[in-house]
């Protein structure tokens, strides 16, 4: 009950810089590259297939997809706050120094004005945005409740955002065989990270009744079946790329993801402080994936991914709990 009624009091104003300084916290900032990745990685299958794509349409459709994690992460964490004030107690909604209300207010309005940006570019973007924002505002009750939809639930939101990012840039009624590979890989790779990631909140998620995998049938369970998930990724990916580059890419992303997988077999007390280091090694994963997709098609990229990759590991290395992803 204290730790409800901390929630409901000592809010910063909405729209004040003290509250969007401690939003963007919440929306942990290092994670928008990996919406940003993906969608870029469908923009840049775009370009392969149609040379005739306009940059500034690549530009505008980049920005909504790279903040529209940040939105989405703080919207469904609002539905999460019991939970997260055990295991994420730093973040701003446990805190209780910005409300529920406010930050689903700002939530949406930045998911709404970016699916408004990415349906000017088509308008078919209309119906892939409300099924994110459907998806996102009812994650949290199927991670609750059943332990076989959450990181599948989750992930299928983050495989519509190689679409989107594809069909802003390319007037196109029919999917490539590449897209769909890469849509594929975006939903298991991305299944692995959510499924990995409950690994640190095992404690508060079996407190407050979460019913994830984690929790149902615990640590090892959990990362033997993220093993399989790494293996049908790798084979995805290998499936995608064809030149040095992405398949050298690849390769690295498959090594360190493999490491986190070993690491977390090998760990020596089943607990959430062992989880950081495999949960950081499946978001390297993902993101170096996607990477050996776009500069498979397009390596003259690269100068603008290592910088967009350096930024990444910034802003992951400064986050404030190292515990938490």
């Amino acid at each position: 009950m204290n730790r409800n009624n901390s929630m409901m009091k000592n809010t910063y104003p909405i729209f004040s810089f003290k509250f969007f300084k401690a939003y963007l916290i919440q929306c942990r900032p290092y994670l928008l590259f990996l919406s940003g990745i993906v969608g870029l990685s469908g923009i840049a299958i775009a370009v392969t297939e149609n040379i005739s794509t306009n940059l500034w349409s690549i530009y505008l459709a980049f920005v909504p997809l790279f903040l529209g994690y940040g939105f989405g992460q703080a919207l469904t964490d609002t539905w999460q706050t019991d939970t997260d004030s055990i295991s994420a107690p730093y973040r701003p909604l446990s805190k209780g120094v910005i409300s529920i209300k406010s930050v689903r207010i700002v939530s949406i309005l930045g998911l709404v004005l970016s699916v408004v940006i990415l349906v000017y570019l088509n308008f078919w973007n209309i119906i892939l945005g409300a099924l994110s924002v459907f998806g996102l505002i009812t994650y949290s009750h199927f991670k609750k409740n059943f332990w076989f939809v959450g990181p599948f639930y989750n992930a299928w939101i983050v495989a519509l955002l190689p679409i989107m990012g594809y069909i802003s840039v390319v007037d196109s009624k029919l999917f490539s065989s590449k897209l769909l590979m890469l849509v594929l890989l975006s939903f298991m790779s991305y299944t692995n990270f959510v499924l990995m990631g409950y690994l640190k909140d095992i404690s508060a998620d079996r407190e407050t009744g979460y019913k994830t995998f984690p929790v149902v049938f615990g640590w090892n369970r959990t990362v033997w079946i993220g093993d399989i998930i790494v293996l049908l990724s790798t084979v995805l990916v290998l499936l995608i790329v064809e030149t040095g580059i992405g398949i050298g890419i690849a390769s690295i992303a498959t090594i360190l993801t493999i490491y986190g997988q070993i690491y977390a077999h090998l760990a020596k007390v089943k607990e959430e402080s062992y989880a950081s280091i495999p949960i950081e090694m499946t978001v390297r994963s993902f993101i170096l994936w996607q990477i050996a997709v776009i500069l498979d098609n397009h390596p003259n990229w690269l100068v603008v991914i290592i910088i967009f990759y350096l930024f990444f590991e910034a802003f992951l290395f400064f986050r404030p709990e190292k515990s938490q992803i």
